[in-house]
């Protein structure tokens, strides 16, 4: 079959869906491992709580800093090299770059593991930039955030295999194993892109020196805007308390007399469960309440759910059923805002700036994962696991008046914004 008669996913509303959920699965199945099962693992064998969330907060930094080379994905773009090639090499390379842990004993070699890591992570995040500007060249508007939804919904996917099932299947059959099944995991949607993709790149053939042209005219006017400035604080500072909330609660939980098993069926089931329906749930309603007005909402509910969290963890002497409910709430409210507020900033995002604009906001979040972690590892270790969940949800709080700078400073519409 000729590659013009085979279907192309991208053109249309449910293709679309398709994809950029088996996308999103390929990168949430190593975020699994690497950022929800090993701090668990690695709490089990003894390491320090501090020592876990500076590690963790390392391996966000790549994310953070993907902006800085994603010009490269936008501007070094022909007939033959576009979104697809790149998201194609990278995958690729987030594969092998895992091949050495297979025979690495990650738990006291650690030098090892925070360098295959950090690279596996360059990949990742490039991939990343690939993907989400291939989703604002080809997604309209009023359909961003129901994609997010479905988005966030193939990341939680591939999030719960590896990061819930994985914690259940390393002691089964062996650490190696499920490093093999995640490379494949990440190659599966390598074929589902070359096979049945294709991409509508108008101006392509364009001349690389006018491209760059085009790309620095845009950047700066992007740069002028103080809408772009609010929106990446917005990123950096909103999420704070989950972000914190989801790298510590596995360690506390642990520390309470939790099994390993115990967590992570509770990643497998209720979390990745109701933060999928909650994302769902999220990237509709923003797409017909208005994606500002919603997010400002779901940050209220985050914080009393934070909260919430912060009393049960005060309690868990009494059993952790509490925590768990707790957990449960908030995690549904993860998943409408992650959605809804990831929608607003990729309409605030000039398509032809896809890749570097939209990876400087999402590097931003990663920024705020980063440092609250860092900032919640330092905490726990001196208040407690219940008085820094309830200090870390209070920040999120910034994002209030944020958001209402971003809606006065920006020429979209209110709806929108």
């Amino acid at each position: 079959m000729s590659d013009g008669r085979r279907p192309n996913l991208l053109a249309s509303r449910r293709g679309r869906r398709f994809l950029f959920g088996a996308l999103y699965f390929s990168e949430g199945a190593p975020i699994g491992f690497i950022w929800w099962a090993m701090p668990t693992l690695l709490r089990e064998r003894g390491v320090d709580v501090a020592v876990i969330g500076e590690m963790s907060a390392l391996l966000v930094l790549p994310w953070a800093l993907k902006f800085l080379w994603a010009p490269l994905v936008d501007t070094l773009r022909s007939r033959v090299w576009g979104f697809r090639a790149w998201i194609v090499s990278a995958q690729l390379m987030m594969g092998l770059t895992l091949i050495p842990l297979l025979n690495a004993d990650v738990f006291n070699d650690f030098q090892l593991l925070r360098w295959v890591l950090i690279l596996h992570a360059v990949c990742a995040a490039t991939q990343d930039v690939a993907v989400d500007a291939l989703c604002i060249a080809s997604a309209p508007s009023q359909e961003r955030g129901t994609l997010n939804g479905w988005m966030q919904a193939g990341m939680l996917v591939g999030r719960a295999i590896f990061g819930g099932v994985a914690l259940m299947l390393v002691q089964r059959i062996g650490l190696a194993n499920v490093l093999l099944l995640m490379i494949a995991a990440i190659w599966m949607t390598t074929t589902l892109v070359i096979a049945f993709t294709r991409e509508s790149e108008p101006g392509a053939t364009d001349a690389v020196d006018l491209r760059v042209q085009g790309f620095r005219a845009s950047l700066i006017a992007a740069a002028a805007s103080p809408a772009t400035w609010f929106g990446l604080l917005f990123a950096a500072t909103a999420a704070a308390g989950f972000e914190a909330i989801g790298a510590f609660f596995g360690p506390c939980l642990t520390d309470a007399g939790e099994s390993t098993a115990s967590i992570g069926q509770f990643y497998l089931g209720p979390v990745i469960g109701l933060t999928l329906v909650g994302a769902l749930i999220g990237g509709w309603a923003s797409d017909r309440l208005g994606k500002r007005r919603f997010v400002a909402a779901t940050i209220v509910a985050l914080v009393v759910a934070g909260c919430l969290v912060s009393l049960a963890a005060h309690r868990i002497a009494g059993g952790t059923t509490l925590i768990y409910a707790a957990l449960g709430l908030l995690y549904f409210i993860i998943g409408l805002f992650t959605a809804s507020s990831y929608a607003l900033l990729m309409d605030m995002t000039d398509p032809r700036l896809g890749g570097t604009q939209f990876s400087a906001f999402m590097g931003a979040t990663n920024l705020c994962e980063s440092w609250a972690v860092f900032a919640g590892g330092a905490l726990a270790a001196r208040w407690g696991y219940a008085a820094m969940f309830a200090a870390m949800s209070g920040l999120s709080l910034v994002g209030l008046p944020i958001l209402l700078a971003m809606r006065r400073s920006s020429t979209l519409s209110d709806d929108s914004v």
